[in-house]
């Protein structure tokens, strides 16, 4: 691991992922309306990009780029938008009617994310006043149509949005798929760190590492564990205790781990685990990583209060060296910024089969994100029971009731597979108290019995992201975006739709690769 000299390190995940990010408007016309015509569809395109830039719905800049006219001008702002970083998408409305093969080129080389917005300038009709000069200057009613023949001639991957631009859900729409589109930009070059390898024997947590990097973007690397421990061994006293002071101000600490108590060491050595593990990732550039029970090295403990903390800075994280979990809580780190709520590795872990209670308790050893709550976690140490190594210290909650989602990335060998559940988080039936861990209680949509079995039958995994702060819009925008086969479960799943559902991706997937 280097660091470019007199270059600083800085952290990834505490930045803003929105700052500096912006969205290019283009519309489309043509020179055979004549110049004065021209000058009023720039004006009005101008319009409703103020109406979209600055909402609070979009996340990013949005900027009108210019009128498009010709097929020189579409393909040149194409190659502009895909060597800009800071672009994470383009948007493109045709204001009058742009012959549609003007944008074959341009839209051939567009490799960036993809919005049309079938609006117009005006909301209300000008009844009495409409002549030929309205209806040539406002015509995307037919100018959109023959725009999204030719993208949908093409296969370019995207999202239709309808409405006018003054309509909040209209900016809505589009501000989830900024979400998206940014979720997708910051993967693109994620660094993801993995201590030590994946828990031995275990299917799901494989995966093809070379594959996920041409199609997510996302460098997967591991690093000896000691690599590690020997930045925690390296942490002084005076950051410990300043992260002790943290935690105190921060949580409820259990009378042990207090200074003092007869567990404080664990805790100690807890926060230097979590400042070496910064420090690690910090000066690596990561912004994802994973650790395994199976392979501590020299570290004192498993990292549980370390992770959940990292976690709410907005690392992505994965257990027992799971990187596809990883990079889906940092995508939903991302697309959530901002929003109430959070997201957090997850783990089905045990049901509540009692008729028409039926439930799910998710949780893990130690690692859910403190983020999933509002309230004040309590930070307790707990035997571990597997790992060889000293108590580990950890914070212990209750996810806040409200919808979510569960979204799992599994390896099909010749493609990647997103699966999302829409579920309902709902407080336990009873308190808790020998669970010495976070933990999320959830009744799956449509019912309990269709979400499983769904879930069985797309061979998701166990480990997944939950998401509460996005919903199942934005991971449908991120898999468009990736052109990754996604699989949703929510109140309109049917076993026999889905059975159909996965048969035809299976022949539509394989066939799209070619031979």
């Amino acid at each position: 691991m280097t660091v470019t000299p007199g270059t600083p390190p800085t952290n990834p995940t505490t930045a803003d992922p929105f700052a500096g990010r912006e969205i290019w408007f283009l519309t489309g016309s043509q020179h055979l309306y004549g110049p004065e015509t021209l000058e009023e569809v720039t004006a009005n395109s101008r319009d409703i990009v103020a109406l979209l830039d600055g909402s609070p719905e979009i996340p990013v800049r949005v900027v009108f780029k210019e009128l498009l006219t010709d097929t020189e001008a579409i393909r040149r702002v194409a190659d502009e938008a895909n060597a800009n970083p800071a672009v994470v998408g383009v948007i493109a409305w045709m204001h009058t009617f742009s012959p549609a093969k003007m944008w074959i080129t341009g839209l051939d080389a567009l490799r960036k994310p993809f919005l049309h917005l079938h609006t117009q300038a005006n909301v209300e009709l000008p009844w009495a006043e409409i002549d030929m000069d309205f209806m040539n200057t406002n015509q995307a009613a037919h100018g959109d149509r023959e725009f999204a023949y030719i993208a949908s001639r093409l296969g370019i991957a995207r999202k239709t949005v309808v409405g006018h631009a003054s309509r909040a859900d209209v900016r809505a729409e589009i501000g989830t798929w900024a979400r998206a589109a940014t979720g997708w930009a910051h993967a693109r070059g994620l660094k993801l760190a993995r201590f030590g390898d994946n828990m031995r024997f275990v299917a799901v947590t494989e995966g093809d590492k070379t594959e996920a990097e041409r199609v997510f973007g996302v460098q997967v690397n591991t690093w000896g564990v000691n690599e590690l421990a020997a930045k925690v061994a390296a942490v002084s006293d005076t950051e410990v205790d300043a992260l002790i002071e943290t935690y105190l101000a921060e949580y409820d600490v259990a009378p042990e781990l207090l200074p003092g108590g007869e567990k404080h060491q664990n805790l100690r050595d807890g926060a230097a685990i979590e400042a070496g593990m910064r420090a690690f990732l910090v000066e690596g550039g990561f912004s994802a990583f994973t650790t395994s029970f199976e392979d501590l090295g020299d570290l004192k403990q498993l990292p549980g209060l370390a992770v959940q903390r990292l976690m709410a800075e907005g690392y992505g994280f994965g257990a027992e060296g799971d990187w596809k979990t990883a990079i889906l809580v940092r995508v939903a780190k991302v697309m959530g910024h901002g929003l109430p709520g959070g997201a957090s590795l997850m783990e089905d872990y045990t049901y509540e089969l009692a008729e028409g209670r039926e439930k799910i308790l998710g949780a893990h050893m130690l690692e859910v994100c403190p983020s999933l709550t509002v309230g004040r976690p309590r930070l307790e140490v707990h035997p571990l029971g597997i790992g060889g190594k000293d108590d580990p210290v950890r914070l212990k909650f209750d996810t806040d009731p409200g919808e979510a989602v569960v979204v799992s990335l599994a390896d099909l060998r010749e493609r990647f597979r997103l699966v999302a559940n829409v579920v309902d988080v709902v407080g336990p039936d009873h308190e808790l108290p020998n669970l010495p861990v976070a933990s999320a209680v959830w009744v799956p949509r449509p019912s309990f019995a269709t979400s499983a079995k769904a879930w069985l039958l797309s061979g998701a995994a166990h480990h997944t992201v939950m998401s509460t702060a996005v919903g199942i819009e934005a991971w449908e925008d991120f898999a468009e975006i990736l052109r990754t086969e996604l699989v949703v479960i929510d109140e309109d799943t049917t076993i026999r739709g889905l059975k159909n559902e996965l048969r035809w991706n299976a022949a539509y997937y394989r066939l799209a690769q070619g031979f």
